[in-house]
């Protein structure tokens, strides 16, 4: 029962925590596009010599002649309705806009994300059995290389080889169609995932070297258990506390390089559509966008927070102890 009321306690609060950082990031996206040089009426009547009264229409039409304060209750008010607001560039609802491209952006980082996850505790459980061998040394040689090539590079690189020469994927777009999507974001989620599966692997390498020095591991290895059940049951699981959290760490990153590579591959995502929007001062639609990152970059660690205790009792031991 006391432990019950514990993991109540910590559920609640942690969405406290949540909801009051969501709350300070809303703020801070919402009010820092007055600190960016530039007026987004200089785009919304580019081209134009407008009147007083056309400048005050569109001024109105957009809210933008409110006081900053009232500007950011009327934004908070309607995103807590589903209403972004109407982009400066589309004219249009900022939901549509961001709609449109959300699925093939979700798209690339769930690809990219499997391909970190598979290949990086591979690589990293690898070079952690053969420490000190050359599986090992070698690994870690590959994955400093890896981790030196920007995603701009590699976006490169892997246009020119598989794209043109070899021709075994498209170049360009994100395709029609849930397998034709998949395989047009081939190469760009091998170029997103490159970088963060040097860390991962890195992290994965660390936490197990760590376990495998472990009384415990020693023990189980003594009794004539098997080396395969000593790493499952003794050793990996022990080390994915750390890969956990680094992981939920990444989410913001992964959606924020898509803006790189989506700008190579020529793909109508979010990233791209951030890119064009900071370009042409469509606030409402870089708003919602990084709002939509720090959110998930919020939530996702705040559910790993709550998972770690699960997956490694050692954690809730240690909270209950404090």
């Amino acid at each position: 029962m006391a432990h019950g009321r514990a993991a109540a306690r910590r559920v609640a609060g942690k969405l406290g925590s949540l909801l009051l950082t969501l709350f300070l990031a809303s703020l801070l996206v919402f009010f820092s596009r007055f600190l960016v040089p530039g007026n987004p009426l200089s785009f919304l009547l580019r081209g134009r010599k407008p009147s007083p009264e056309a400048v005050a229409q569109v001024t109105a039409e957009f809210g933008l002649n409110l006081p900053p304060w009232q500007q950011y209750l009327n934004w908070l008010g309607g995103m807590l309705h589903g209403d972004f607001g109407r982009s400066l560039q589309y004219r249009q609802s900022v939901a549509t806009v961001i709609g449109d491209r959300l699925p093939v952006t979700l798209g690339l980082v769930v690809m990219a994300g499997l391909m970190i996850t598979v290949v990086g505790l591979v690589a990293g459980t690898v070079a952690a059995l053969n420490r000190g061998r050359i599986a090992d040394r070698a690994t870690l040689t590959l994955l400093t290389v890896l981790g030196a090539i920007p995603s701009f590079v590699g976006s490169i690189v892997l246009i020119a080889v598989f794209a043109v020469q070899l021709g075994w994927f498209p170049a360009f777009g994100s395709g029609t169609g849930f397998l034709d999507m998949a395989y047009h974001l081939v190469l760009p989620s091998i170029a997103l995932a490159i970088v963060f599966v040097v860390l991962i692997g890195k992290v994965t390498r660390m936490s197990m070297v760590e376990q495998l020095g472990r009384e415990h591991v020693e023990v189980a290895t003594s009794r004539g258990l098997k080396r395969a059940t000593v790493v499952r049951r003794h050793v990996f699981r022990n080390a994915v506390g750390p890969i956990l959290t680094v992981s939920g760490m990444l989410v913001a990153g992964l959606l924020v390089a898509t803006s790189i590579v989506e700008s190579a591959f020529g793909i109508s995502g979010m990233g791209s559509l951030l890119v064009q929007s900071v370009d042409r001062l469509d606030f409402p639609v870089v708003q919602a966008i990084v709002l939509f990152v720090v959110t998930a970059f919020i939530v996702v660690n705040a559910i790993v927070d709550l998972l770690e205790p699960v997956i490694d009792p050692r954690a809730a031991a240690g909270e209950a102890g404090r």
